[in-house]
């Protein structure tokens, strides 16, 4: 039980955004009251105090799309050219995920997750690949979050490219780790069934999919139409664009989560819009990568739930913000656009895509909410008040302004330092572990 207080509160309630200087009173894992320092001390004698030093107090950040395996290829030469999006699969990513073990993957976890909190995120929903170690591995992530105490929602990646053998233990892996996740009952952990993307997955296996996925009660988490050549795809095998052949087979629900939908038509927005489900915006990965630009401002528009994700680019949810806020101005050529739009995806969006997926209120500071709130080292130099909450936070905090985080109601990481890990131990195995991977890979 604890009191957070002597700080500016940024609670993301519209019915009372912004707090001067006030406290939060946390018991078990969730917020019991919001009010002054003084007044919760009085009611909450035997609660302990955590003193924010006049620093900002905000509702722990979601992070709606990532791939935790990614982790290792940080610093890693890439063999062969990355001239497209085919290519970057095929001689980066491709290489990456066949030659991750249980080793590799547990570690990826750790520092993904540890570097993910150190940057205010305290919800990950992520989309998992090891073709050549799926049994069990997503069981391994999930192990890796409950020993951080992060909040995450995981899935294997299934997909054809690598025969249908792996395929099916893909499928197996998605649905053992589906029913472990509901059997639990859990808040802090749950399964999607997660696809490739529409060009590395058959009729058949989509079928195979769909029929299994009956009775599980949770969703899809699947690319769609991120580069060209899922479309191109599409159109030359199927004769119908990404989204028309995958709502076919019942992708596209209220739990579902679509990634990236760059390119997209009118009539496939449509049947989005009209689904229900949630679309992951990426904007760093897609010039990363250079497949487009989403229309992320026009999903919005048609009131489709766009959320924010990193794609495994950066664990720094509020650099992604900086740059969504800034790539629809540039690809759009209107200053005016982003500016509201992008706060709404991270702030608003993620909150009800990861309420859909957990079935918790998280991302919001009220009471009753999901105790997961941290504190960033900021102190404004021009007054900061409810109608310019996001200019102070787009232009002067970032990722790493995280000093303390509190997930579920515990304490997880005090003055940048973790409560019940040695990080430094964690990353320095890290480094050997992945020099071996690299290896693995001729490098």
């Amino acid at each position: 039980m604890y009191i957070l207080g002597n700080g500016r509160i940024i609670t993301q309630d519209s019915a009372n955004p912004y707090i001067e200087n006030g406290a939060i009173a946390i018991k078990n894992d969730k917020i019991l009251e919001i009010s002054s320092l003084g007044e919760l001390e009085k009611k909450y004698p035997d609660f302990e105090f955590i003193d924010a030093q006049n620093k900002v107090i905000m509702p722990g950040l979601i992070n709606t799309h990532m791939h935790i395996y990614s982790s290792f290829a940080r610093g890693m030469k890439v063999l062969g050219s990355t001239r497209n999006f085919d290519e970057i699969l095929k001689n980066l990513w491709w290489k990456v995920d066949k030659n991750l073990n249980a080793n590799d993957i547990k570690y990826s976890a750790l520092a993904t997750y540890i570097e993910s909190i150190k940057n205010g995120v305290t919800t990950v929903i992520d989309h998992h690949a090891s073709p050549l170690e799926i049994e069990g591995s997503l069981k391994i992530i999930a192990d890796v979050a409950n020993k951080l105490g992060i909040r995450t929602s995981l899935c294997y990646e299934v997909s054809d490219r690598d025969g249908i053998e792996i395929a099916e233990i893909g499928i197996k892996e998605n649905v053992d780790f589906i029913k472990y996740t509901n059997s639990l009952n859990s808040d802090m952990l749950k399964g999607m069934f997660g696809l490739h993307a529409s060009f590395t997955l058959s009729d058949e296996t989509l079928e195979k999919c769909q029929n299994l996925m009956k009775d599980l009660n949770v969703g899809y988490h699947i690319h769609v139409a991120e580069g060209s050549t899922d479309l191109t795809n599409s159109l030359e095998k199927y004769g119908k664009r990404v989204v028309e052949r995958l709502d076919k087979y019942g992708i596209f629900g209220e739990k579902t989560i679509a990634v990236h939908c760059i390119h997209v038509n009118d009539s496939e927005l449509d049947i989005i819009e009209k689904s229900g489900c949630c679309v992951i915006h990426n904007p760093e990965s897609n010039m990363g990568n250079a497949v487009g630009c989403s229309p992320a401002i026009k999903m919005l528009e048609k009131n489709i739930l766009v959320g924010l994700g990193t794609d495994g680019y950066t664990a720094d949810m509020l650099e992604s913000l900086k740059v969504a806020n800034i790539i629809h101005k540039h690809s759009l050529c209107d200053p005016t656009v982003g500016w509201i739009e992008s706060p709404k995806m991270l702030f608003e969006n993620n909150r009800e895509i990861a309420k859909r997926q957990f079935g918790c209120e998280t991302g919001i500071l009220k009471t009753g909410a999901k105790a997961d709130i941290v504190i960033m080292d900021y102190t404004p130099h021009t007054e900061m008040n409810s109608d310019n909450l996001y200019s102070h936070i787009l232009f002067g905090i970032s990722g790493k302004s995280a000093i303390t985080s509190i997930i579920n109601g515990k304490l997880i990481m005090r003055d940048r330092e973790f409560v019940n890990l040695n990080e430094k131990e964690v990353f320095e195995e890290s480094r050997k572990i992945s020099k071996k991977m690299w290896k693995r890979l001729g490098i």
